[in-house]
């Protein structure tokens, strides 16, 4: 197995980074949308967060990696298995999973198993991408260029955390709760509004522009190629650290206040920019605390509003026909309004 690019050696890219530990800390903010040039770390950052997370126990033979604790969406064989009767568990990777731009709908949702049907005449579930996806990641690049249809099912899978398949005579539910991170490059196509707003963080990376930052990603990445497992071992300690963090980040969680002046100012921010709904309210709020989380902080302070404001709001705003600056610039001058002293 291939060892991945570690997390803490990426250069640059704060805000990408901090939005996906955002996420690995609170999946229910929604998954990350990143948008950017090619070969800016947007698949890296992706896998070296994965591979920072400790291994979970998933039961043993189960398609679907259900927990053998018993916690969370199981599928419709482990809810059934006796209670107190612990199956026989085994310990894996946090699944990373590739949806191909060309996968159809049969392939992420699953289908009946013809090789079961035509030999055996038996009508069987091949689980697909959406069941090796659960208690994972689901990582879509060029997300603009999958077909409407299919980011539509992912994103109410991904809400919902849990797949349906209903075709063929057969009637199967399994859990499917994933952090979907959509990647992509603006150029070659928009995303529809309503799949944006899905979305809970979206992310704008660019090439560095600094000479220095240039010449540090190139040197790494060939020290990497030359010896994986050597550049791995000398971010060791780094890597161990954010996973601490994270790790005790998802335990305080829970504990965490917010104030109501606080929740008033997010909704302000979000009346301002004159946002649909209430969702942004809603993830601004939670991106926040899991910001707050991050940094072992018990009470959400209007900094982490602050800090978060972009990446929770900037692909939910209206286009201005009567304002040409970019959606970025909008919701920065907004929260410079806002939170002015």
């Amino acid at each position: 197995m291939a060892v991945p690019f570690p997390f803490s050696a990426i250069v640059g890219q704060d805000e990408m980074k901090l939005a996906i530990l955002a996420v690995a800390t609170d999946p229910g903010i929604g998954g990350v949308l990143v948008f950017g040039d090619r070969g800016t770390g947007k698949s890296t950052a992706v896998r070296a967060l994965a591979a920072l997370l400790p291994p979970i126990d998933v039961v043993a033979n189960c398609p679907y990696g259900c927990d053998p604790s018993g916690s969370g969406r199981l599928c419709e064989a482990c809810a059934a298995r006796p209670a107190g009767k612990k199956p026989a568990s085994r310990r894996v990777p946090v699944p990373v999973v590739d949806l191909p731009l060309g996968a159809t709908e049969d392939r992420i949702v699953g289908a009946l198993d013809l090789e079961k049907a035509l030999s055996h005449g038996i009508k069987a579930f091949e689980p697909g991408l959406l069941a090796r996806a659960n208690r994972g990641f689901l990582y879509i690049d060029e997300v603009n260029l999958l077909e409407d249809h299919l980011v539509d099912l992912l994103i109410d899978v991904a809400a919902s955390g849990e797949n349906l398949v209903e075709r063929e005579g057969l009637s199967v539910r399994h859990p499917a709760r994933f952090v979907l991170v959509g990647s992509g490059n603006p150029e070659e196509g928009e995303l529809r509004p309503q799949l944006l707003d899905r979305f809970g963080l979206s992310l704008e990376v660019a090439t560095p522009r600094e000479l220095a930052d240039r010449v540090e990603v190139v040197k790494r990445r060939d020290a990497y190629e030359h010896d994986p497992e050597g550049f791995a071992a000398q971010w060791q300690k780094q890597d161990e650290k954010i996973r601490r963090q994270l790790l005790r980040a998802r335990k305080l969680l829970p504990e965490i206040k917010i104030p109501d002046a606080v929740r008033e100012r997010a909704a302000r921010l979000c009346q301002t920019l004159g946002t649909d709904g209430l969702r942004g309210d809603l993830t601004l709020i939670r991106a926040a605390r899991a910001l707050a989380a991050l940094e072992g902080v018990r009470t959400v302070a209007p900094d982490h509003l602050r800090r978060m404001a972009a990446p929770a709001l900037r692909h939910r705003l209206r286009r201005n026909p009567l304002d040409d600056a970019g959606s970025t610039v909008r919701v920065d001058r907004a929260v410079a309004e806002e939170f002015a002293p």
